[in-house]
């Protein structure tokens, strides 16, 4: 299995958390990223990563210098994982310009600001891969999330795109959207809403047919494949991890 170093950036809890642990399983190196340096610091320590790194990626000039710290922690780059993303609410009445291009910066913009930074060293390894964590949102998207699923649609385009047109030079480009995972911040959000601290063990069949919700874990899976040999060749992948189908899906009415 081809590894090296890996870069994976909001990687201090949720599934980016599970990611970079599952990578360091796998034999890569891992450089996590997160937006306080202390806590970075510490997930890196707790999980075996070989360096932190902290910094917005709301800021156009994080993407390069976080490629740059990385390189010069291990030497080079072979992968990066782009999981960090501003997940504020907002619909149509409540979204500004201000909350939009900060989301389009941290969802969209950065992702792309970060994959040209490690093309360069991606190059000198004469390939690599890189995994795009999306959403299940890019599809439709919840009312309250409008700018949130409008950049995740843009990260389904870019990967598309990359894919056809970095795919000569052995460095493939796939994405990942997750359906809904039971991360920490997910439970809390929840609690913040209104629903009982037990909530998700009350989920209608509905929206969890398994009966419980997604871990992150298991998505983390998922992008440790994306990013391994395994697959081969594969590119330009993009794959709804889900319960159930996200196009076309026609659940059975009830009034109850």
């Amino acid at each position: 299995m081809t590894t090296g170093i890996a870069l994976v950036t909001g990687s201090v809890s949720g599934i980016g958390r599970a990611v970079a642990a599952a990578l360091i399983e796998d034999g890569w190196q891992v450089v996590v990223h997160g937006p306080d340096s202390d806590q970075a610091s510490q997930v890196a320590a707790e999980l075996g990563a070989i360096g932190a790194l902290a910094g917005d990626l709301a800021d156009p000039r994080i993407p390069a210098a976080l490629v740059d710290a990385a390189v010069a922690l291990g030497g080079g780059l072979h992968g990066l994982v782009n999981n960090a993303a501003d997940t504020a609410r907002a619909d149509i009445e409540g979204v500004d310009a201000t909350l939009f291009d900060r989301i389009m910066a941290v969802n969209a913009r950065a992702p792309m600001l970060l994959v040209q930074a490690a093309l360069p060293h991606l190059r000198a390894a004469r390939g690599g891969s890189i995994v795009n964590v999306g959403s299940v949102n890019a599809h439709c998207g919840q009312r309250d999330l409008l700018a949130y699923s409008m950049s995740k649609g843009a990260m389904t385009t870019m990967t598309r795109n990359l894919s056809d047109a970095l795919g000569g030079e052995r460095i493939r480009v796939n994405q990942v959207n997750p359906g809904w995972t039971l991360t920490e911040a997910e439970h809390a959000l929840r609690v913040r809403e209104g629903f009982p601290d037990d909530w998700p063990n009350r989920l209608p069949a509905w929206t969890a047919p398994s009966g419980r919700l997604i871990a992150p874990e298991e998505i983390a899976a998922i992008v440790a494949l994306l990013m391994s040999d395994r697959i081969g060749p594969i590119s330009g992948t993009v794959m709804d991890a889900h319960q159930f189908p996200m196009i076309g899906r026609n659940p059975p009415k009830t009034t109850t």
